[in-house]
């Protein structure tokens, strides 16, 4: 592999005298939910709460605050499914300059508004980040604009390294830290600054199991794309490391783990309802990775980067239901019963008998598989945990009713 730019603690140093005073520090929060559950004080390192709501603002504002003036001239131009958009967006708004942002086709309506509302022309192409990226590049190449890359590039590392310095200073005493990880820019930054302070601390990547490049690449020790991309964490779904943040997590980096779709969905509730804070997939990787290895043994007191709270409400609708499936808060299942009057209700009042709430019934008598006299029920109950779910079936069955699961 050709050489590639690294990055050094001094220029993360220079990158906060940089953005000074446009980005603020995050707060970190004591998780006494994670904790428990890991046996180890976890702290939230709220980057969701971060200026356009996520991380990529430090690196953007970095990037684009040390371009010429004649490449501040020609304007800017990214790619980006929602986060980097918004963090570019913002970032050439502050410092006057014209940019155009590539989204995906699906990119999420609150970032595709927020990011118009920052000040950039936007243009959706392709069903991908990496599509996206194809585009923005050509349209540089075309026009004279400068491409400013999601997380391949020096600058944009050491941008987003400055969230390591923070750690650092926020709890001196961190035994691992733990980051999400797409393109590498935020992990590659954040172990920059963590190592060259603290070289025994623990630094883990997170990635989608459906969307995870580093894994493979880290195996073959250079960057190849991902096969396969289908995650609800479009935030980290990237299908190839970055050249320059690929070098420094090769280097750097203890671990690369993955998590599943159920796990992310059970971090977002879980932040949600424990922690009373709204995270998009890719920001709850990290505590989807606690939450799957509550069995290990950990290195603490364990920092989590929570890098993203940019999440479409509809999705956070679908993902809170997901997540209370996954967690065993909801019970779906069938009942076929005879077709009479009140047969409904003695349903439902068996369900109430047994604590569990009813959010749906869907009432069915036109169906080849029932009997004339049959009708089948379908019910969704809202429970306390898998436990409650146990029971809930054991006093229905001890009644009579034939359930089924679909």
């Amino acid at each position: 592999m050709a050489s590639v730019p690294t990055v050094t603690l001094d220029d993360i140093r220079a990158a906060r005298e940089t953005i000074g005073e446009l980005i603020r520090p995050t707060p970190l929060e004591f998780s006494r939910a994670v904790s428990e559950k890991v046996g180890t004080d976890v702290y939230l390192k709220c980057e969701n709460l971060q200026r356009a709501g996520s991380f990529k603002i430090r690196g953007a504002y970095t990037r684009l605050a040390r371009l010429s003036e004649e490449e501040k001239e020609r304007g800017v131009v990214a790619a980006s499914a929602g986060n980097h958009a918004q963090g570019v967006a913002l970032a050439a708004t502050t410092l006057g300059i014209k940019s155009k942002v590539y989204m995906p086709v699906g990119a999420a309506m609150p970032k595709l508004n927020a990011t118009r509302a920052y000040g950039a022309e936007i243009e959706q192409v392709g069903a991908t980040l990496d599509e996206a990226i194809v585009e923005a590049r050509a349209y540089a190449e075309q026009t004279g604009a400068v491409f400013i890359s999601p997380f391949d590039h020096a600058d944009i590392v050491a941008g987003q390294g400055t969230c390591g310095l923070e750690i650092l200073e926020q709890c001196p005493d961190v035994g691992t830290v733990v980051v999400s990880l797409g393109g590498g820019g935020l992990l590659a930054g954040i172990a920059t600054a963590v190592k060259a302070q603290r070289p025994e601390v623990m630094v883990i990547g997170v990635q989608a199991e459906q969307a995870a490049a580093y894994p493979m690449s880290l195996a073959a020790g250079r960057p190849i794309p991902a096969e396969k991309m289908a995650t609800m964490a479009d935030g980290i779904a990237v299908g190839r490391p970055g050249d320059v943040p690929f070098e420094i997590v090769r280097r750097l980096v203890d671990r690369v783990d993955t998590v599943s779709e159920a796990s992310l969905s059970r971090a977002m509730l879980m932040l949600l309802e424990h922690s009373k804070l709204v995270v998009e997939p890719a920001g709850a990787a990290g505590v989807a990775l606690l939450n799957e290895s509550a069995d290990r043994s950990w290195n603490g007191p364990i920092v989590v980067v929570l890098s993203g709270g940019n999440i479409d409400p509809l999705l956070m609708l679908r993902v809170i239901r997901h997540g209370m499936v996954a967690a065993g808060r909801y019970l779906q299942f069938r009942a076929v019963m005879p077709d009479r009057p009140g047969s409904l209700a003695r349903l439902i009042a068996d369900c109430a008998a047994a604590d569990a709430n009813v959010v749906e019934v869907e009432h069915t008598r036109h169906d080849a598989n029932l009997l004339i006299d049959e009708v089948d029920i379908l019910v969704q109950l809202e429970t306390k945990g898998p436990q409650h779910c146990q029971d809930v079936l054991t006093a229905l069955r001890s009644k009579g009713y034939r359930l089924k699961f679909t």
